[in-house]
């Protein structure tokens, strides 16, 4: 039996790029797709977008939200695929993005996520990210591909995490992967570097957030996971002198 993929699209005022998301999810080569897209009550023309294409998406959640993890939070209450993966307004998945991931996770049982190798595009340039190194969270959250578009789990393994915690404005997901990871020791891969699952486009939700507003969110993270608090002030000062030129700009 295929098993049911979740597919979970956020946004909020995004009538410019919704669109392409949309027909990146629809056009999959994927049998068995629930869609589900939570938009954060938007005043532009995101809605009429959303219902010309509501034949083809599977729930439709329209109401206020407390922020993009709060609206995260909404897709996963939503979904009832055996795999969840986002794939934010904006991103888009190559067309066998699914296919590759379902059969990573549906052939064995011993995994609980996958990463997907994805392009992610910055103001300038584009870098091929297709990392996993699960020891490298200790001091470095950036040791992932993407969230949007690159982060698959089974559900049975996300009921065990819970939920975003949206006390973190623009990090939720590094929290995540830390409980995943280090607290409860879940297993994962990544893609091979030629199976690119996803494009994430610049100018997405984190690049409203300045470096060291993310390196202080991390920081609370380290610390509210009950990271050795050492090591956390070492990787804060590591971090905070490596990039002191663009801390200061």
């Amino acid at each position: 039996m295929v098993k049911k993929v979740s597919i979970i699209t956020v946004v909020k005022n995004n009538e410019k790029f919704i669109k392409r998301t949309i027909e990146s999810v629809i056009s999959q080569d994927y049998e068995n797709i629930e869609y589900i897209i939570v938009d954060g009550k938007s005043k532009d023309r995101t809605l009429e977008v959303l219902n010309k294409f509501k034949n083809k998406i599977t729930k439709i959640i329209s109401e206020k939200d407390d922020g993009i993890y709060d609206a995260m939070n909404k897709g996963l209450l939503a979904a009832t695929g055996e795999i969840i993966g986002f794939c934010n307004s904006g991103d888009i998945l190559r067309k066998n993005a699914i296919t590759t991931i379902a059969k990573y996770l549906s052939n064995d049982s011993n995994l609980d996520f996958a990463f997907g190798t994805v392009w992610r595009f910055y103001k300038t340039t584009k870098i091929l990210k297709s990392n996993f190194q699960p020891f490298r969270i200790y001091y470095n959250f950036d040791s992932f591909t993407s969230h949007s578009t690159g982060f698959y789990i089974k559900k049975r393994s996300q009921d065990k995490i819970g939920f975003y915690n949206t006390r973190f404005k623009c990090s939720a997901d590094y929290d995540l992967y830390y409980r995943m990871i280090i607290k409860l020791k879940m297993k994962g891969i990544v893609t091979k570097k030629n199976e690119i699952i996803g494009v994430v486009q610049s100018g997405g939700f984190s690049s409203r957030y300045t470096f060291m507003e993310h390196l202080i969110e991390e920081t609370k993270i380290r610390l509210h996971n009950r990271q050795n608090i050492i090591i956390v002030i070492l990787v804060f000062a590591v971090h905070f002198i490596k990039n002191l030129k663009k801390i200061i700009k």
